[in-house]
């Protein structure tokens, strides 16, 4: 069984080698033949070549006027007003150059063809940029709700783990936070503050109109990342557009290409942030000098932090092969990720490939487009069914510092006396386990356009998710030592499929002043999850590890668990959107969508979401034409109405729990018990936003800048309610009857401050503040008569509330004592209620107030590329303001008493309020003490890059970089780094049980052949 698993082992490991191999070689070969073809095409004698094609925009519009002229020559001309061109050359290797006032300058090898068919990308900020919205696209310059769009050349550069990162900082209201260094870990988002107590809080992430994640695709294989920030924008996607929509455009091919290889590595290394400042031995041993209660010296010398930690690096490749005819082109992209962590054995490997084929037939009439992609993942599991074992770091900082790692017997040291103490490299090195991660996404479109101005598709997709986990814990692991568990194992699998199918029809015309675009379509979505998961203990030996689960004897003695699951669920909907303009000056938005879900109770499946949105450009009028330092000038407003879902699929229906043994007669026997009340009017959450926005270019859009001001309101929050037994079966029921309002400004300014031959200089400011309220948790039926309630926990032996959920008040609010002071003795002096001082031994629960909230008022960003002739320097910073942190390390480890459970932080014997040091006696308390001001600002990304110009006629381009990531942080927080997490009802906490924040630092080469 050994030798099997062993055998599986290197035969995953030699697969993902192979297959990289044979990439290698299949580009490789692809690479020589090109360059056979340009060898043995020299010596030719020139002949003239006459080249045709349609130049279009990012829409497929045709450009009249765009300038086409062969590379060092005097060759020109330009498109006609159907954006066709002709062109006579006298080499048929010759390059041709298209610009276009407010596009990107294009050179494109002829490679002896006589058909070239080009699409203009739409310079970053200018009018003729196109952004990608609900089922389509539209011009910059006719947008009239908030979108931003972020391209591939503007994403931050470097080391980059999920596609949340790379539009770090770049777009104004959406907060993009990376908590830690944990290999597995993603970024937290959140766009304009929090709109729900219970359901999801996460923007909507749509990958070529699929929904998935931020690490659904690799970030190397995506294009552009667009944002729809208001309701007017969101609410074509319904009940799924509350939290705003990311809209994740994978890297594509238009027309005819060569066969072209791109290839981009890199390898990466982290070291922490910040250590905490814990006693070193000698201080410890100061304590024991010192008779301080629980301070023992055992004799030894170690460093637990070191210990447990390593220098990681971390590779990362990626290949693509992409090209065409005119009727047919294909990408082919592989991305192999190999990233290790700060601690031991955190790791994560990752497989990405992807495939897409596009096929034109009929004169254009009948689209084609097959898409093929996934990943495959494994990261060792250092906790049940996670990546990482919380409390490892902390006992790293925490293990008496004079304890050896081992004992004179060479068994782990331990304490077991100790409460939640552990020795970390044990608790690494006993332990086994593996999570095994395959997705499976295959989609596909069928556009026809059976005559100019329409366009019908249908588009169909499968998303597969299949997850194995395992996890071992040995007969010398701190389970054993001390629960007695004779090694404890867990199995775990799930699988999800989500199935979507969408028809859409797409008619636009224009008629002399007046353009118009009607989209009309119909989405069906079913989602089926399955989960399963056991757990045994007391096994024979440690050798089978979690593979072979029936050895244990627990589960024949009846004590340990095993589950299973299953859910599913439909959404479906119907939409319809008008986009019109007048003369380009006059713009209007209408849409609506009708959608049911079987989530929602009886009497309400179905829900409808308007929206309405209008521009102007003003500076299209007559009396503003001739303004020549205004370059463009909108104003634009828009209202929307979206909704979210109940997470669970069932809360609106009466459900029986079946896991409750009674024990009667001397026989356990299975009762059955109410575990939820049926709500027939169970629905969604209601959002409804306001937006005012005004987009403006001065100076040739040398200067641009956007402005967005906000109101959203969601009503109908779900929540769950106490309620009377009987009439009702259960004691609460989820139901809708609370309210919450955020409101909030948004700006973002760009600068292309120098704009030479040799030297550009470009600079971007975003900033954006929001304002949270609860307005009410109550309705006509269900009411919370406190007007709050708590969350959070601060764990043992503190065991208090961390925030209060407060109507009136904003989410995130830190609820606990106001420290004031310390008496005499080294107890804390707090204030009560009647804002007297007292004893915090006379502590009683209204004594309690607001000591801070953890959510930022104020987010800002500071962008800057610069480059020089070959060179390329990217600068990111950003910062968050207005906001508080609860250290817990220090409210934890600052305190003498906890002597008895460990090391503690330096400064614990530290004078407080500049007094005295806290009494040895004086326990653990939640005090404002530990509450911390946040602010802080990072130079977050920094990147230097060098293109070269290789003489070597297979190779293109290449450029080499170096990037440095989390470098400076400018803050006043004593903790390890102040960018901690804004997810959940708790925001602002620092976690004692995390995993290291990190600086990263990469080199890195891309080649295009």
């Amino acid at each position: 069984m050994k030798q099997n698993l062993l055998f599986v082992y290197r035969w995953q490991h030699y697969t993902h080698k192979t297959c990289l191999f044979w990439l290698m070689m299949i580009l490789s070969t692809g690479i020589a033949s090109a360059s056979v073809k340009k060898i043995t095409a020299t010596g030719q004698v020139a002949q003239q070549l006459s080249v045709t094609g349609v130049v279009t925009d990012e829409t497929g519009a045709p450009v009249p006027g765009v300038s086409i002229k062969v590379k060092n020559k005097s060759t020109a001309t330009t498109t006609d007003e159907k954006g066709r061109y002709s062109i006579v050359l006298d080499e048929k290797t010759s390059i041709l150059v298209f610009t276009f006032i407010g596009y990107d300058a294009q050179e494109i090898p002829v490679n002896n063809r006589s058909i070239i068919n080009v699409r203009l990308v739409g310079t970053s900020n200018s009018l003729n940029e196109v952004a990608v919205i609900g089922y389509g696209t539209q011009k910059r310059e006719r947008v009239t709700s908030a979108v931003s769009t972020v391209k591939a050349g503007n994403f931050v550069k470097g080391a980059v783990s999920d596609a949340g990162q790379l539009i770090r900082g770049k777009v104004a209201g959406l907060s993009v936070v990376t908590p830690d260094g944990n290999p597995t870990g993603t970024s937290q988002i959140n766009l304009r503050g929090i709109t729900s107590i219970l359901s999801g809080r996460e923007p909507l992430i749509l990958i070529d109109g699929v929904p998935g994640t931020l690490t659904t695709v690799a970030p190397e294989d995506i294009e552009s990342v667009d944002v729809l920030k208001d309701g007017s924008a969101a609410a074509i996607y319904g009940t799924r557009g509350t939290n705003g929509v990311i809209l994740i455009t994978t890297k594509k091919i238009n027309g005819e290409l060569p066969p072209t290889v791109e290839i981009n590595s890199y390898i990466t290394t982290q070291r922490i942030t910040k250590k905490l400042d814990f006693m070193s031995p000698e201080q410890y041993r100061s304590l024991v000098a010192q008779h301080k209660t629980g301070a023992i010296d055992y004799g030894a010398s170690t460093d637990w932090l070191k210990e447990i930690t390593q220098n990681p690096f971390s590779q990362v490749y990626n290949a693509s092969l992409k090209g065409g005819t005119r009727n047919t082109n294909y990408i082919a992209n592989i991305n192999y990720r190999n990233q290790n962590g700060l601690v031991k054995k955190s790791d994560n490997k990752i497989l990405y490939p992807r495939l897409e084929i596009n096929h034109n037939m009929f004169d254009g009439k009948l689209k084609v487009n097959v898409n093929l992609n996934g990943y495959q993942q494994e990261y060792f599991s250092g906790g049940d069914g996670t990546s990482f074992r919380n409390d490892v770091y902390r006992n790293a900082v925490t293990y008496n510092p004079t304890d050896p790692i081992r004992d004179v017997q060479g068994n782990w040291t331990e304490h077991t006396d100790k409460t939640d103490y552990a020795n970390p490299i044990s608790l690494l090195e006993e332990t086994k386990g593996l999570v095994q991660n395959n997705n499976f996404r295959t989609m596909g479109t069928v556009t026809y356009s059976p005559i100019d101005d329409l366009k019908i598709m249908l588009l169909g997709s499968r998303d597969l998710f299949n997850s194995t986990r395992g996890y071992y814990e040995t007969k010398q692991h701190l389970s054993t030592r001390r629960d007695r568990k004779n090694g404890y194992a867990s199995r775990g699998t799930t699988r999800s499929v989500e199935d979507l199918a969408e028809l859409t029809a797409t008619y636009s015309k224009a008629i002399q002043k007046h353009d118009f675009t009607a989209l009309g379509g119909y989405s069906w979505r079913q989602t089926n999850y399955q989960d399963y998961w056991m757990q045994n203990w007391d096994f024979p030996a440690d050798d089978f590890s979690y593979n072979n689960m029936g050895a244990g004897l627990a589960l024949t003695r009846g004590e340990a668990l095993q589950s299973s699951y299953q859910s599913q669920n439909k959404l479906v909907g119907y939409f319809f959107r008008l986009n019109y303009s007048y003369d380009n000056k006059y713009l209007l938005m209408a849409s609506i969508r009708r959608e049911g879900s079987s989530k929602f109770g009886k009497n309400y499946k179905y829900g409808s979401f308007p929206a309405v949105s209008a521009g102007w450009n003003i500076k299209n009028e007559s009396f503003l034409k001739d303004t020549k330092f205004l370059t463009s000038l909108k104003i634009r407003g828009g209202y929307g109405v979206t909704g979210t879902e109940p997470i669970d699929p069932y809360m609106s229906l009466d459900r029986l729990n079946f896991s409750t043994l009674v024990l009667i007669n001397g026989e356990w026997v299975q009762a059955i018990n109410p575990a939820t009340n049926a709500n027939p009017n169970l629905r969604w959450e209601r959002k409804q936003e306001t937006n005012i926005g005004i987009d403006f270019g001065l100076f040739d859009n040398r200067i641009t800048g956007v402005v967005d001001m906000y109101q959203r309101t969601t009503k109908d929050l779900l929540l769950d309610y106490t309620v009377p037994t009987p009439p009702y079966l259960y004691n609460t029921i989820r139901a809708n009857a609370a309210s919450m309002e955020n409101k909030g400004i948004e700006v973002q300014l760009n600068a292309n401050v120098i704009d030479h031959t040799d030297f550009k200089w470009n600079t971007t400011v975003n900033y954006s503040t929001n304002k949270n309220k609860l307005v009410s948790l109550s309705d006509n039926n269900f009411q919370l008569a406190s007007g709050y309630f708590d969350t959070g926990s601060t764990g043992e032996p503190i065991q208090q509330s961390i925030s209060r959920v407060q109507i009136g008040q904003p989410i995130g609010n830190f609820w606990g004592f106001k420290s004031i002071d310390v008496d005499e003795a080294g107890h804390w002096i707090i204030e009560g209620k009647d804002g007297k001082p007292k004893p915090i031994a006379e502590q009683q629960a209204d004594d309690k107030q607001i000591i801070g909230n953890g959510l930022p008022k104020h987010y800002l960003s500071w962008n800057n590329s610069f480059t020089y002739k070959a060179f390329d320097l990217n600068i990111v910073m950003r910062g968050a303001f207005g906001f508080q942190i609860l250290n817990t390390p220090r409210m934890f480890y600052e305190a003498p008493v906890m002597l008895t459970r460990g090391n503690l932080l330096s400064s614990a014997y530290d004078k407080v309020y500049g007094k005295r040091p806290l009494a040895e006696d004086q326990s653990l308390n939640y005090v404002s003490y530990y509450i911390e001001n946040g602010n802080y600002w990072k130079i977050d990304n920094i990147t230097l890059g060098y293109n070269l110009k290789l003489k070597n006629a297979s190779i293109k381009n290449m450029r080499i970089y170096a990037s440095g990531s989390n470098l400076f942080t400018f803050t006043k927080y004593k903790g390890i780094d102040p960018e901690v997490s804004i997810a959940g009802l708790t925001p602002g906490m620092d976690d004692k049980n995390r995993y290291p924040a990190t600086s990263t630092y990469t080199i890195g080469a891309m080649f295009n052949f």
